[in-house]
């Protein structure tokens, strides 16, 4: 294992999101800040509790999930599209670092950006709702276990795009409606019949509710259910970019 790569890769990408921190890391607190005045304003008041939690708690977990979601993917994608972009890619290939070295470097790095601002936006919520987490340890593993998900889910969209608009494509119109869709902000229970079957469908939904799981011992759907789906997708991302280095899909041409 070449540590020393890893390192020189993890702290290129650490710096480049220090050096546009307004963007990286305040951008999502204020906009987790406008979500608790806007929902709690808006739909606290005709919503009391859903499964004896106050709606306010209730939305802490989609809130996190939706901006560790995008931002893990928006990171990793971001950080191996530029190397392309620039042509820097090609040294990077042709260094004495094997290719799960690279993706450790650049994942590693969007999972720690994507941790920092989730510990951020958790406290933000503290100022706005009270909440208590029941399962603390189960809360951090699924926290850590959904960056590294959705950094190697980006790794391989920045892999996959070919210019810029491709790059914000999954981010914003795929990922950030299926959370929204998924139960972010309200429990299945209350849609009708038809559309908690159509819910069942959408693969975020797992993932929210397995965090929300974590916070209130109570979610939709089992733990169980929840943790088997994002361990295969995990392994399903693992594979792809397995696939990826060993064909040299858009790396090599």
């Amino acid at each position: 294992m070449n540590f020393n790569s890893i390192k020189a890769i993890y702290k290129f990408e650490m710096a480049r999101a220090l050096r546009t921190i307004m963007q990286s890391i305040l951008a999502p607190v204020l906009s987790t800040s406008l979500y608790f005045i806007v929902f709690g304003a808006a739909i606290g008041t005709k919503i009391s509790t859903i499964d004896n939690v106050s709606y306010g708690a209730f939305i802490v977990p989609g809130l996190i999930m939706l901006s560790i979601m995008t931002t893990s993917v928006n990171f990793s994608a971001f950080g191996i599209y530029l190397p392309k972009y620039n042509g820097s890619i090609f040294e990077i290939m042709s260094a004495p670092i094997s290719a799960y070295e690279i993706v450790i470097g650049y994942a590693g790095a969007a999972v720690s950006k994507s941790l920092l601002i989730s510990v951020l936006i958790l406290f933000t919520s503290t100022i706005f709702v009270d909440f208590y987490i029941k399962h603390p340890l189960l809360m951090l593993f699924l926290l850590i276990l959904i960056s590294i998900t959705f950094s190697l889910f980006g790794f391989i969209v920045g892999i996959w795009a070919t210019n810029f608009e491709k790059l914000q494509l999954i981010p914003l119109l795929i990922i950030t409606p299926l959370v929204f869709l998924g139960g972010s902000f309200y429990s299945v229970e209350m849609l009708p019949e038809l559309w908690q079957f159509v819910t069942k469908f959408n693969p975020i939904f797992y993932v929210i509710n397995g965090f929300r799981w974590s916070f209130f011992g109570t979610a939709d759907i089992a733990i169980t259910t929840s943790l088997s789906f994002i361990i295969t997708f995990l392994f399903i991302c693992l594979i792809i970019i397995g696939l990826i280095f060993k064909t040299g899909y858009r790396i090599k041409g």
